[in-house]
C-alpha cells in the first residue's frame, strides 16, 4: 500500500512528463494542466490504496483516458458551439506557442555561444513540431516509451494494445521523426 508520502512523491516526480504529454496531444496550455491535475487527483481518490509499483502503469492509464475525454468534449463541445473567434483573422499569422516561449526563456549553458543556443533552440523547436505532426498513436506510444521511458509491456497495458502494436507505432514514429528531420537538414 501506498503512503501519503510515497504517492506525493510519485505524483511530483511524473507532473512535468506528463503535462509535456497532454501538451502534445490537445496542444492547449490549460487544458494540458487541467487533464494532468484531474488525472492526478482520480489517482489519488481512487488508487491511492494501490502499491507503489502498480501506480505508474495505473496514473498512465488514466492520463491517456482522460486526455480521450478531453477530445470526446471538444468534439461535442465543437458541433454544439462555433466560437466568435473562428471568425476573427489571426495576426501575424499564427498562435501563440507555450513550448517556444519556454524554450526561449531558459537560460543557456555558460560555454555556449549565442549561435550555438539558438540553433538547439531551433532543432528543439523543429523535433516538438514534428513530433506534434505524428499520428496520434504513433505519439503516443512515442512519448510513453521514449519520453515517460515505460517498457513495451508497460506502454501496450497503457494504451490497451499488444506489445507489437506498441513496437510498431514506435518504429514507425522514430522512422517518420528520423525522415522528417533529414529533410530539414538535421542530423542528430
Amino acid at each position: 500500500m501506498a503512503t501519503e508520502k510515497e504517492l506525493d512523491a510519485f505524483l511530483k516526480g511524473v507532473e512535468k512528463r506528463a503535462f509535456k504529454r497532454s501538451y502534445y496531444h490537445v496542444r492547449n496550455e490549460e487544458s494540458a494542466l487541467d487533464i494532468v491535475q484531474d488525472s492526478m487527483m482520480k489517482l489519488a481518490e481512487h488508487y491511492g490504496h494501490k502499491p507503489v509499483d502498480e501506480l505508474p502503469m495505473l496514473f498512465q492509464r488514466i492520463l491517456t483516458n482522460s486526455t480521450l475525454d478531453w477530445f470526446r468534449r471538444q468534439k461535442t463541445k465543437n458541433a454544439l458551439f462555433s466560437h466568435l473567434s473562428d471568425f476573427e483573422t489571426q495576426d501575424e499569422g499564427g498562435d501563440f506557442d507555450i513550448l517556444e516561449s519556454l524554450l526561449l526563456s531558459t537560460n543557456p549553458e555558460q560555454n555556449e555561444s549565442a549561435q550555438d543556443h539558438a540553433q538547439r533552440a531551433q532543432t528543439l523547436r523543429a523535433i516538438e513540431s514534428e513530433i506534434q505532426d505524428l499520428p496520434a498513436r504513433q505519439r503516443e506510444a512515442f512519448l510513453m516509451r521514449y519520453w515517460e521511458e515505460l517498457d513495451v509491456a508497460e506502454t501496450a497495458s497503457a494504451m490497451g494494445c499488444s506489445q507489437g502494436s506498441v513496437k510498431t507505432h514506435c518504429s514507425r514514429a522514430v522512422a517518420a521523426l528520423a525522415k522528417a528531420l533529414r529533410i530539414r537538414g538535421i542530423c542528430l
